[in-house]
This record gives C-alpha cells, sequence and structure tokens, in this order.
C-alpha cells in the first residue's frame, strides 16, 4: 500500500472555522502518526469570494496551532484547466453529457419536489439526447452520468459501511457553461493528482464522497478510503455557524487561549483514547487513530475550553508563559514596556493565579503597567473616612521599614486589625483599591511587595 498521505482542503473566503481546524487536526495526528504526509490544498477557485488575507490567516493559523504541512501550498485555482480537460474526458468517454436546462426549468423542477416533499433530483432530461438535437443558441452545462440502478457503499473508517439507493444521486454538474468546474470534479482530480491516500472530512461531506467515488471509477484510478468526522455543535445541540462568537479560530487567540490548550481539547472533541485527557504533541501523534473518534456531533463547550486553558496556564513554564504574554499584548493589548518586564516576570506566579486566559493574566497584570491608578466609582466609596485613617497609618508604618518584605508587611496588618478593632478585609480591601484601583485583584501581599516600598508609598499618597 501506498504511504499515508492527508489534505487538509479549506476555501479562502472567510476566516478558519473552528471545525476545520478539527479537520486539519485530525488529518494531520493520522498522517503523522502512520509516518505518512499531509497537505494544504487552498480551494480558491470562487473568484468572488476567494481573498489573499482568508488564505494568508488561514496558513497563519495552521502554524499557530502547529499544524505544519509538507511541501508547498497546492493552489487549486492553478489546476482549473486539469481539471476542464478530465472533464471532457469524461464526456468523450460516454461517462458524462451536454445539459442544456436553463435556469428557470431547473428552478421549477426544485419548485415541484419542494410542493411533493421530496428531495430535488434533476430528471435526467438530456441523458440520452443526441447532440444533433441540441438547441444551437444555448451554452450546455456539463453533467456526469451517475448510476441510476442499485446500490453503493462507502466503507467509511468511522461511521461504519455506508448504504445509498443509487437513484437518489442526480446526474451532478462537473462543469459550468462559462467552463468552470465544480467542487465535486475539481476535488476528486486533485485528490488524485496529489496522491492522496485518506479523506478525512465533516460528516456532511458524506453525499460527495458517493459522486466522487463514481467520477474514479469512470476514471479507473485508485480510490482512497474516507473517513467521515461528525459535525461540531453549540452547546444547545445547534450546528455551529460563523455567526457564532465562538467558531473561528481568532475568537480565541484575542482573549488569550493558548494554542496548546485547545489543540488538546479539539483533539478530545469527538476523539477519546481510554479515559485520558491531558496529551502533549507527542502523546497526540503516538496515540491518535480513527477507530476512537466518535459517530455522533459533540458540543462545543467554552467552560471546557476555559478549565484546559486554566490548566495549560497553571503547569506550563513561566518563561515561555511570559513569551506568549508578550506576543499575546503586542497583538490584542498595549504592548509591555521594557521597564515593566522583570516586575511581570517575577510576578506571574500570583498574576496566573485562577487566569483562565492570557487576557485574565494582562487585566491582573493591570495594576503594574499603568503608572496611574484610575477607580472604579463603586469600589471608590468603600474607602470612607475609617479606610482613610487606615491607609494613613499603613503607610506611616511602612515607611519606617527598612526591610520590606512580607514577614514585616504581616506584622503590620495584624496590628491595624487589632488597633481598628476590625478584620482582615478591612485593611486589605481598602488598600487594594487605592492600590490598583479595584477591589478585586490578586492578593494583597503579593500586590504590594510587586509594586515595591517606594511605589506603594506614591499611590497612597493620592488618598484624599
Amino acid at each position: 500500500m501506498s504511504k499515508v498521505a492527508t489534505r487538509f482542503a479549506p476555501s479562502p473566503t472567510g476566516a478558519l472555522h473552528i471545525g476545520g481546524v478539527r479537520t486539519a487536526l485530525f488529518n494531520w495526528l493520522y498522517s503523522k502518526n502512520q509516518k505518512g504526509t499531509f497537505h494544504l490544498r487552498i480551494e480558491d477557485t470562487d473568484k468572488e469570494r476567494s481573498k489573499e488575507e482568508h488564505k494568508i490567516q488561514i496558513i497563519n493559523s495552521l502554524k499557530w496551532m502547529g499544524i505544519k504541512h509538507d511541501g508547498e501550498e497546492y493552489i487549486q485555482s492553478k489546476m482549473i484547466g486539469e481539471h476542464v480537460k478530465i472533464a471532457k474526458k469524461l464526456l468523450a468517454n460516454g461517462d458524462a453529457y451536454k445539459c442544456y436546462c436553463s435556469s428557470e426549468e431547473i428552478e421549477e423542477q426544485k419548485k415541484r419536489a419542494k410542493q411533493k416533499k421530496i428531495p430535488y433530483v434533476y430528471n435526467r432530461k438530456w441523458r440520452n439526447i443526441s447532440d444533433d438535437q441540441a438547441p444551437k443558441d444555448i451554452k450546455p452545462v456539463i453533467r456526469f452520468k451517475s448510476k441510476i440502478e442499485g446500490t453503493s457503499i462507502v466503507k467509511d473508517l468511522v461511521q461504519g459501511n455506508v448504504e445509498i439507493e443509487n437513484n437518489t444521486i442526480e446526474d451532478f454538474v462537473i462543469l459550468r457553461n462559462d467552463e468552470t468546474p465544480t467542487y465535486n470534479l475539481s476535488a476528486s482530480v486533485d485528490d488524485h493528482n496529489m496522491e492522496m491516500t485518506h479523506i478525512i472530512r465533516g460528516d456532511d461531506h458524506k453525499i460527495n464522497t458517493f459522486k466522487q467515488i463514481q467520477i474514479y471509477e469512470a476514471l479507473g484510478w485508485d480510490i482512497p478510503q474516507f473517513a467521515h468526522i461528525p459535525l461540531i455543535h453549540t452547546i444547545d445541540g445547534k450546528k455551529l455557524s460563523k455567526r457564532d462568537n465562538s467558531s473561528t479560530l481568532d475568537d480565541y487567540k484575542k482573549i488569550g487561549i493558548l494554542p496548546e490548550s485547545l489543540r488538546n481539547y479539539l483533539l478530545r472533541l469527538g476523539w477519546s483514547y481510554k479515559d485520558k485527557e491531558i496529551f502533549n504533541l507527542d502523546d497526540s501523534i503516538k496515540l491518535f487513530n480513527l477507530e476512537g473518534i466518535g459517530k455522533s456531533p459533540s458540543k462545543l463547550d467554552m467552560s471546557r475550553i476555559l478549565s484546559m486553558n486554566e490548566y495549560y496556564i497553571k503547569n506550563i513554564e513561566e518563561n515561555i508563559l511570559y513569551k506568549k504574554l508578550k506576543e499575546y499584548c503586542e497583538v490584542y493589548k498595549d504592548k509591555i514596556i521594557e521597564e515593566k518586564e522583570n516586575t511581570i516576570k517575577s510576578s506571574l506566579i500570583f498574576l496566573k493565579n485562577k487566569a483562565k486566559t492570557l487576557e485574565d493574566i494582562f487585566n491582573n497584570s493591570k495594576y503594574i503597567l499603568n503608572d496611574e491608578v484610575t477607580f472604579d466609582d463603586n469600589d471608590k466609596k468603600l474607602v470612607n473616612d475609617e479606610a482613610k485613617k487606615i491607609i494613613h497609618l499603613f503607610k506611616e508604618k511602612i515607611s519606617k521599614l527598612e526591610v520590606f518584605d512580607r514577614e514585616n508587611l504581616e506584622q503590620i496588618i495584624k496590628g491595624l486589625i487589632e488597633l481598628n478593632n476590625t478584620n482582615f478585609k478591612g485593611i486589605g480591601q481598602p488598600l487594594r483599591i487605592m492600590l490598583t484601583g479595584s477591589k478585586f485583584g490578586p492578593g494583597i501581599y503579593d500586590i504590594i511587595l510587586s509594586l515595591g516600598k517606594k511605589e506603594v508609598i506614591r499611590r497612597l499618597g493620592n488618598i484624599r
């Protein structure tokens, strides 16, 4: 058998969809597991909707996920001449025919099928009419002669045997009347020319698979193996669409989801290996198989993605985490200035505490990044006259400290609690508001020590 070769074939008509990312991931992992190759085909034959920026976004998104294709990108639009040639070969061999039906006729057929509540299938009007009966003033489309009798079976590597009545597959168009090829022709020709051994894609392509196999058979080509993955649904069980806020890879990047955690989550979305949940890259390649893919749609669960991301943030080496935070801020937030870098690095141990995203870490870091504190009006109201008195006392006491460390700070706060007959919150909350602008955030000792004595005194001096 040939060396395993798979492909991912997106259309550059929009941002890369999360379902497409998972399809690419499964193809890539299967190829790597089988010591084969993985290829990227850009299906850019829709001239009006295909955009160069979408192509670049797709390539960069896959790279960000760690999914690297072998060889150069295969650009479908460069192969149109080959597709047309094959369409005409099928016509010459009697496996296709010219159809002169007008668009109005086709619409009328579709309307009648809808009224009868049956699936539309082209009525094959021109299938057996000779060319000399053809109208001279109409440019025909070319339709493939699909099988009319019997049944066809696809031995699906995920779904098992899938059977269909041949008469339900219409004589589908392979070449439009402007001589542009259709998807099923182009995909078949490209997959053959690229020597693909396995076609792994969404199960919404099942009907296309039956059509493409007939093209392969008509041309005497080796037929690849097929695997159809159930689609991804929303948490409510509806089909995920591009209108959903969590549908594209960019939706995850801009809130600070790590590629490692998203890759791990998508691997487990519809695939399992025993009861294992966490997969590093080596494990993913070593353990992936098609047998572990389920047959039912998977539900995209944002809370589970955030939980997975929190695990990766917690366990990643801090130097690597800082690098990712810095890159994230440069693209989506404010750039971390050089003077703040060492403080952020040394503070990551607590800034990442309970953070589910890089955005959470950025928000926890704002009090370090911003020299001037801006106050939430509701929080500012909590700094009443009693709290101001406590802040003045705290400021006086730390001014006299020779050793500015946690132990001495704890002693000061303990003394203030006793002196003012209050509790830890009564001291910590107004201090946190004055130092960060919010009652929420890291622990008060972490805040004070990360800012340093001089900066704490400066910020507490803003009280009026």
